[in-house]
């Protein structure tokens, strides 16, 4: 039993949003939150899947050029190797990565609306199990805003924050989804306790004049004292849905590529990035990486068992090979499927001396921001259409698009399909992955 003073604190709740009348809108409700949680449930879970994906794409068991993320442990030793196929494999899993977190932000912002009273209840909590709930929830919802607002800034390339995106992104999403499974095996009966309690098909057809506030609920989610509604719950359901199809339709264009490019009018690249055959996206530009021009004079080292310097002249007199691969970044955009022409990276293996066993470093002119290096897996380096790229739909690189020569492999995450390359290093076995 609690003391008599910690009985007058609960029941003396202080002003404003902690007292219950302060919520007076008749559309809140167990029913009206349980609806929205039939989407988040499946949109997050398979948000929080594709994003393990994603950072499995970027090898980060391998090293050196991939990973930066310190002391991850259990969140990324079990991780297994990225395959190099199938080649839409990335542009995939990231394009609905990030499509659906856009279309999830509405639906979210609709949730967190519906539970708001939740989150200024009085007293913070009656009992330890009360106390728990009370911190999930907490997680819940920081770890969820976190999550979106991070994410979006990533996509427009906004980094207003003295963290990495890349690593801090990954511990929020386990923090955030750990507050997730708590908040659902709380909630999951109550979820299916209110959807029983209406009928979706009534609802959608109760226009505002008859819109009236739910019965009372053991979560007082429901106002004790409803305003008249301003809105029917269908015309609050239209509202989220509309912002989601909205979002849908004015980003999922990035990911298409091509000509489904030009209706991504929240994409952070413009429309119009080349001429004809090189008319396609770029995650930076050769004047962003500071690389100037490139003359006669470069030349590709390469080092294995044997070290090798090749000109792009003595390159491109290699036997060729082309492929058709699209690039995708995670940023969620995508080249769509260009036609590549180089030398298979398994050739320039054999060149060397290395073994069908080895790992590729992979280094570029550019120095600095997380783009410079990258490792690949024997598998990738193995893989039929794994290139060293020197043409692209017939015509060769531009700068901006690599020139001299850039990686392109199948499946690989956009950062790894590295430009300006200068050097390549296949590494011993005991530093690769199958």
């Amino acid at each position: 039993m609690l003391p008599r003073w910690a009985r007058q604190v609960a029941e003396s709740p202080p002003p404003g949003p902690f007292r219950a009348g302060f919520w007076r809108s008749p559309l809140r409700g167990p029913w009206f939150t349980a609806v929205l949680s039939v989407a988040l449930l499946p949109g997050i879970t398979l948000m929080f899947l594709t994003g393990l994906a994603s950072y499995a794409a970027y090898n980060p068991n391998l090293a050196p050029g991939n990973d930066t993320t310190p002391d991850k442990g259990l969140l990324g030793s079990w991780l297994p190797g990225w395959p190099a196929g199938p080649s839409w494999l990335y542009w995939v899993n990231q394009g609905v990565h990030v499509t659906l977190g856009l279309v999830l932000i509405p639906i979210v912002l609709a949730k967190l609306w519906s539970v708001l009273p939740k989150l200024f209840e009085w007293p913070p909590a009656r009992s330890l199990t009360h106390l728990v709930e009370r911190a999930s929830l907490l997680l819940l919802v920081g770890g969820a805003v976190f999550e979106l607002v991070t994410g979006v800034m990533n996509i427009q390339y906004y980094y207003a924050w003295p963290f990495g995106f890349y690593q801090a992104h990954y511990y929020g999403a386990w923090v955030f989804m750990a507050a997730f499974v708590v908040h659902v095996a709380f909630r999951l009966p109550r979820m299916v306790t209110a959807l029983r309690s209406r009928s979706l098909r009534r609802e959608l057809r109760t226009p505002l004049s008859a819109t009236t506030p739910e019965q009372p609920d053991p979560d007082h989610l429901v106002s004790p004292d409803p305003a008249p509604a301003t809105i029917s719950r269908r015309g609050a359901l239209g509202m989220v849905v509309a912002g989601a199809l909205a979002l849908l339709g004015l980003s999922v264009g990035q990911s298409i590529g091509g000509a489904a490019r030009s209706t991504a009018l929240l994409a952070p690249r413009g429309q119009d990035l080349g001429d004809g055959p090189t008319d396609f996206q770029v995650n930076k530009t050769a004047t962003e990486a500071g690389i100037g021009p490139v003359g006669d004079g470069w030349r590709l080292d390469l080092r294995g068992a044997a070290s090798r310097s090749l000109s792009r002249a003595q390159l491109l007199a290699l036997p060729q090979h082309t492929a058709r691969l699209p690039i995708a970044c995670v940023e969620g955009w995508s080249t769509g499927v260009q036609t590549w022409t180089g030398v298979r990276l398994a050739d320039l293996a054999a060149l060397v001396g290395a073994a069908p066993d080895t790992s590729l470093f992979v280094e570029s002119l550019q120095r600095g921001g997380g783009f410079g290096s990258a490792t690949l897996s024997a598998g990738q380096v193995r893989a039929p259409d794994a290139l060293l790229a020197l043409r692209v739909n017939g015509v060769d690189l531009t700068a901006d698009h690599g020139f001299p020569a850039r990686v392109v492999v199948p499946a690989l995450p956009g950062v790894h399909n590295t430009k300006w390359v200068s050097r390549m290093t296949f590494q011993p076995a005991a530093g690769s992955q199958p």
